[in-house]
Order: structure tokens, then C-alpha cells, then sequence
């Protein structure tokens, strides 16, 4: 009886460890979308606005690559700053978990008790369970119990790489249709490209969300043509000042 109680508890946590894999995996992918989504909407933004202020090739690709360089750092540095405070608090929790259980072991083996039996384990089984872990294990489940993966901490330096590479995947579209496109069709072909990206980038996030993909896409594309307008009126009135 024991051997099959153990063998479901390592099975439950085993199929806990895949799903919170699976679901930080998403959310990787998630933020890169997201990344992307902000680099093809700003440097569109950038390139428009400047657009309408010259016709000059050059200074809209000097522009939209400042764009590029700028936003990407800016997203990576937001990262990494970000998930370094993430990583901090975490290892202050796990820093707290420990003396908690070098204080009073015995209360958190019944912690853990208490959290099987509340799982549907029988109050005996579940003790005979405990009585197996080592304390590292016990301790392992504590940091779990807050949603720390104490095989695979978080890293800044990995979500910063992540950030500027999805940032400027999507910065890449408008700076290269609007600089390499013949000047008599840069702006429809730009506007094209940033709408079928943001098209894209729409589903996908709705995708990632679980989430019915048409209104999403249709809110990340008008954002993106609003931006376009607006920064190409500012460049057209600019340029009619100067």
C-alpha cells in the first residue's frame, strides 16, 4: 500500500514539475512576442515620423536604426533589472525557508504532511510518505511551495538576451521595407508589412493568452496604424515649420 501511495505522490510530482515547465516555457515565448510586438510598433513609429518630415533615405534609416539600438538595449536593461529583482527575492525566500526549517524540521515535515493529506492522502500514509525525505528534499519542497525552481533559477542575463533579440526581430521589418522600398511606395509597402506583422504577433499572443485571437488582433493593429498616422502627422507638420 505504501509503495503505491509513494509511486502516486512521485507521479503527482512529476506531472507538476511538467506543467510548471511547459507553462514558463510559454511565458519565454510569450514575452518574446511581446518584444517583437513593441520593436515593430515604435521603430514603425520612428520611421513614419520621420518619413513625413524628409524624403531622404538615409536619415530615415539613421533613424530607425538609432530606433533599433535604443529600444532593444532600453527592453534588455528592463529585463534584466527586472528579473534580477526576481532572482533576489527568490533567494531571499529560499534564504528564509531554510532557517525556518533548521529552527523546527518537525514543523515542516507536518507542513508537509498537512499538504498531502489535504491532496486526498490518508493521514498515516501521508506521514509514512515525509518519513522517506530527506531534509533537502523537505527543504526542496518548501521553495516549491512558493513556485521557486530550485533546479533551474531564473536568469537575468538570459531574459535580457531574450528581450533585445525579440525587440529587434521586430524593429528589423519597417527599418528594412521603409529603406529599401522605391520612395514612391515605401509607405504602403511599410504600412502592409507592420500590419501583417502586428497580424501576427496578434494571434500569437491571443494564442499564448487561450484567448479568442480576432479582437486581439484587430486592438494590435489599429494601434500600430494610429501610431504610423500620428508620428507621420507630427513629421508633416515639423517639416511644414521648418
Amino acid at each position: 500500500m505504501l509503495a503505491r501511495i509513494w509511486k502516486v505522490v512521485k507521479s503527482w510530482h512529476v506531472a507538476k514539475s511538467k506543467s510548471e515547465n511547459l507553462s514558463s516555457r510559454l511565458n519565454w515565448l510569450r514575452a518574446g512576442v511581446l518584444g517583437a510586438n513593441d520593436g515593430i510598433i515604435s521603430t514603425a513609429g520612428i520611421v513614419f515620423g520621420v518619413a513625413g518630415a524628409t524624403a531622404n533615405s538615409f536619415v530615415i534609416m539613421v533613424s530607425g536604426l538609432a530606433s533599433l539600438v535604443a529600444g532593444a538595449l532600453s527592453m534588455a536593461g528592463g529585463e534584466y533589472v527586472s528579473v534580477s529583482s526576481q532572482r533576489d527575492t527568490e533567494l531571499s525566500a529560499s534564504k528564509q525557508k531554510r532557517e525556518e526549517f533548521q529552527r523546527d524540521p518537525k514543523a515542516r515535515r507536518k507542513a508537509l504532511v498537512q499538504s498531502y493529506i489535504s491532496k486526498g492522502i490518508p493521514p498515516k500514509i501521508a506521514e509514512e510518505v515525509v518519513q522517506h525525505y530527506s531534509d533537502a528534499a523537505v527543504e526542496e519542497h518548501d521553495l516549491e511551495s512558493l513556485g521557486i525552481d530550485v533546479e533551474r533559477p531564473v536568469s537575468p542575463w538570459t531574459a535580457a538576451f531574450a528581450s533585445l533579440i525579440s525587440f529587434t526581430c521586430g524593429s528589423i521589418i519597417p527599418l528594412l521595407v521603409m529603406t529599401l522600398t522605391p520612395v514612391a511606395y515605401r509607405l504602403t509597402a511599410t504600412v502592409a508589412a507592420v500590419v501583417v506583422a502586428l497580424f501576427i504577433t496578434g494571434y500569437l499572443s491571443s494564442r499564448f493568452a487561450k484567448v479568442p485571437w480576432v479582437k486581439p488582433v484587430i486592438r494590435n493593429v489599429l494601434v500600430g496604424f494610429l501610431t504610423m498616422n500620428v508620428t507621420y502627422l507630427v513629421g508633416s507638420m515639423v517639416q511644414g515649420l521648418a
